[in-house]
């Protein structure tokens, strides 16, 4: 039986999915998306007995992001992960909106990842998979030993990213949906930034994408 489990908060005025993933016999934990709330995620941590060693940011919109130095803090030897091409979101409050709700925020990721790279974070292996869409610099992370797809706001429940948000594109987001997700297993659980979890066997049969024909 697989000791590998996550665990879901969700935190923030939006009500962002974190997840704290770990092996129970490692005790090292991987945190995705710490969009608020960094002490309750921290208390978490420590609650299930886990050391936090990596954040794994989906992309760099605000209601992902606003707890990573906080955490980083508690943690300082933590790698902090992001695709290569959400360097200027995470950079700029104005663009990631952390400005708009008055609190400024523009982080750096110790590690910028590339489509199809492996990683190794908590010894969860993860491959990195580019998402361009809800922005440019969007990523998943998919554990295949896990069957499990950690999807931010690129793909959830029967629905889809927006795109009217800076360097989003629709046309992107489906062609990274159908191109790049939809191949993967059908039994593949996946996370999304918000709502349920679903799987992509679902999402094949009912997500909007999987019936348009643009």
């Amino acid at each position: 039986m697989s000791d590998f489990r996550i665990k879901t908060y969700p935190v923030g005025q939006i009500g962002t999915n974190c997840y704290i993933i770990f092996r129970e016999q490692l005790k090292k934990a991987l945190i995705v998306d710490p969009g608020d709330e960094g002490e309750i995620i921290l208390e978490e941590c420590r609650k299930l007995s886990v050391t936090p060693e990596a954040i794994l940011l989906t992309h760099g919109h605000f209601d992902h992001i606003m707890a990573v130095k906080e955490i980083k803090q508690a943690y300082p030897e933590m790698v902090i992960y992001a695709g290569e091409n959400e360097k200027m979101l995470l950079n700029d409050p104005s663009v990631n909106f952390s400005a708009n709700i008055g609190r400024p925020c523009s982080i750096a990721a110790d590690r910028y990842v590339t489509d199809g790279e492996t990683i190794d974070p908590a010894g969860i292996l993860t491959y990195v998979i580019a998402t361009p869409g809800h922005t440019e610099g969007s990523v998943c992370y998919y554990m295949k030993e896990e069957d499990v797809l950690i999807s931010g706001d690129t793909l959830f429940l029967e629905s889809l990213g927006r795109t009217d948000f800076p360097t989003g594109d629709q046309l992107k987001i489906i062609s990274s949906i159908r191109g790049k997700l939809f191949p993967l297993p059908g039994d593949t659980m996946v996370y999304p930034g918000h709502g349920s979890v679903t799987t992509i066997g679902h999402e094949k049969s009912y997500n909007p994408v999987a019936l348009y024909r643009g």
